[in-house]
């Protein structure tokens, strides 16, 4: 059974991933609404509505339900997309900042979810998805913060999807691999300023670039969306990319091997 023609919001929905999946739900006859911190300025180039939002201003978020709910009648799936990336090593990246990673992907998205519960619960039915990442499922160095805030992700909605059962809300994790977007040219990058990690940090920036630049197009990430959009019953769980299982396995029964994996590959970079 297609949700085809019921009503997706996506949040982060003027670039990225969520552009290119509100676009594609869009093209499928889907009733797409995206969020934008500034949705003047991209709205005349898109085919959905897009309504103002900011995971970093209370105000924004707790005024955004009464605000999506005068234009529309029932809110049959949510798509948590809206993020970003701040790379560095952990013990050079200022807690403040660290803090600022997770008011946007951890708290920002937990307190939108917890916005339009309230009308998923009334309705008695809805999916909410969350891009996460493989890297809130595995560790790898230099997106320390980052990694720590998709983890928390995937603790809390793997706690909700039990509460939220009784309701008939479904609750999923995406969680892709390295693909390429824009979020690693838009990333915050923490100053090195610990003289005994530079060699380190030059060879692990050197890594994480060439990962960036060699990463496919996110189409199957895309498609893995639209997928948890039209399943009845979806699992909680879908890791997306080309040796996400094999990363998976090594890490929670061969760790010794997946971390000399990722540091060979680090220390292979110049």
């Amino acid at each position: 059974m297609q949700l085809k023609g019921k009503t997706v919001l996506v949040t982060g929905a003027s670039s990225g991933i969520g552009l290119l999946v509100a676009n594609k739900l869009h093209e499928n006859g889907y009733e797409v609404i995206g969020t934008s911190r500034d949705p003047k300025k991209h709205q005349a180039k898109l085919p959905f509505k897009l309504l103002p939002l900011d995971l970093n201003d209370d105000h924004s978020i707790a005024s955004f339900g009464k605000q999506l709910f005068s234009e529309i009648n029932t809110l049959d799936v949510l798509i948590n997309n809206a993020g970003y990336l701040v790379n560095g090593l952990a013990e050079e990246t200022p807690i403040e900042l660290g803090k600022l990673q997770f008011e946007t992907n951890f708290w920002g998205t937990i307190k939108l979810t917890n916005e339009l519960l309230p009308y998923f619960r009334k309705q008695r039915h809805g999916k909410i998805i969350t891009l996460g990442s493989l890297l809130g499922l595995v560790g790898l160095p230099y997106v320390s913060y980052y990694t720590a805030s998709k983890h928390a992700l995937e603790g809390y909605f793997k706690l909700l999807r039990f509460e939220l059962n009784q309701f008939n809300i479904k609750v999923v994790m995406v969680e892709p691999i390295s693909f390429k977007t824009n979020i690693g040219e838009s990333a915050t990058v923490a100053a090195g300023t610990i003289k005994d990690y530079d060699l380190f940090r030059q060879k692990v920036t050197a890594y994480t670039q060439k990962s960036f630049d060699n990463a496919p197009e996110p189409t199957l990430v895309i498609n893995t969306l639209l997928q948890t959009v039209k399943e009845t019953n979806p699992k909680f769980s879908y890791p997306v990319g080309k040796g996400s299982s094999i990363v998976l396995l090594l890490q929670h029964f061969a760790y010794k091997v997946f971390e000399k994996s990722i540091l060979k590959s680090v220390n292979a970079s110049k």
